[in-house]
């Protein structure tokens, strides 16, 4: 981890797991390594990204004028997959912002995530921007080989890629926008709706209405090659996806079937890097229904379904 600390120190990429997704970190305060992550994406630059820190004790670091309700659900949440987007202090440039005022801050549930921020910070840095692991729009990786898989040709010798096993969410983090008198969901994870208004004994703000630009957000998005299908009959020759009580139709490829939302949410997006490993041209997922992390999961696949 020290070592790794002070490659990103030194302005080099940092590929990392966290419990929602693999991040490609690089020092949030230096533009040029920040610069890299937009490079080896193929990200549009006005896409802001997520600055990582290792306990709620440095929020104050990146943030200014942080609402009650946002510190409560710091205290309750993180570390945890939730990004909080407050008021940006000086230290948040535009490189990271996507030149709007406000940043977005997470503290990662991780332990090689926590290690790899903890060392860093003990040798001066501020913070670790990261986004997904991926390239710009497509699938976001789960585990070190899809990491190598997405990005590996793009990065440097000086690059690393730390293992850590596959992760355990599966879906992106919950983004809360703690800008107004009460949180907005801009993007849905595994910390839901009720679990925010019970943190905070506020309801949350309509989520339909979204003026600040989070990552993730793009109708087309979190998409393979293989055309996604959502909630029709599979056909022969189609890979599908379901809950393990939904059966296979016969010439049907099965590509996952969890026991539960929590499993369905984790091994999502490998199995539609499957489809494509596979050379599928078509896939067919049967969407979970209900509350808490199965709207996260409907949100991933509705802009899946649209393609790249």
């Amino acid at each position: 981890m020290k070592a790794a600390a002070a490659n990103l120190l030194a302005g080099n990429l940092v590929a990392f797991p966290t419990e929602t997704v693999y991040g490609l970190g690089a020092d949030a305060t230096n533009s040029a390594a920040v610069a890299r992550i937009y490079e080896v994406k193929g990200r549009p630059e006005d896409h802001p990204l997520i600055v990582h820190i290792s306990s709620m004790q440095r929020l104050g670091d990146w943030a200014d004028n942080i609402p009650e309700y946002a510190i409560k659900l710091a205290r309750d949440f993180w570390p945890g997959p939730m990004t909080l987007v407050l008021k940006r202090s000086e230290l948040a440039q535009d490189f990271i912002t996507g030149g709007q005022n406000t940043v977005g801050v997470r503290v990662p549930n991780h332990v090689v995530a926590r290690a790899l921020l903890e060392a860093f910070e003990n040798i001066g840095g501020k913070g670790v921007a990261a986004p997904s692991a991926n390239r710009f729009g497509q699938v976001s990786p789960t585990t070190a080989a899809a990491v190598v898989d997405e990005i590996g040709e793009y990065l440097g010798s000086t690059d690393q890629i730390i293992d850590g096993g596959a992760c355990a969410v599966g879906v992106e983090s919950t983004i809360i926008d703690c800008t107004g008198d009460a949180p907005r969901i801009l993007r849905p994870g595994a910390i839901a709706t009720s679990m925010i208004e019970a943190s905070t004994g506020h309801d949350c703000l309509d989520a339909h209405i979204k003026s600040i630009r989070v990552s993730g957000s793009l109708d087309n998005h979190y998409a393979p090659a293989a055309k996604v299908f959502l909630c029709e009959i599979p056909t022969v020759g189609q890979g599908f996806i379901a809950l393990a009580s939904i059966e296979t139709p016969p010439g049907v490829i099965r590509l996952a079937s969890p026991r539960d939302d929590n499993e369905f949410a984790q091994i999502l997006y490998s199995a539609l890097r499957q489809a494509d490993i596979q050379g599928l041209a078509e896939v067919v997922v049967t969407q979970p229904i209900g509350i808490g992390i199965a709207v996260a999961i409907r949100d991933r696949l509705s802009r899946a379904a649209n393609g790249r």
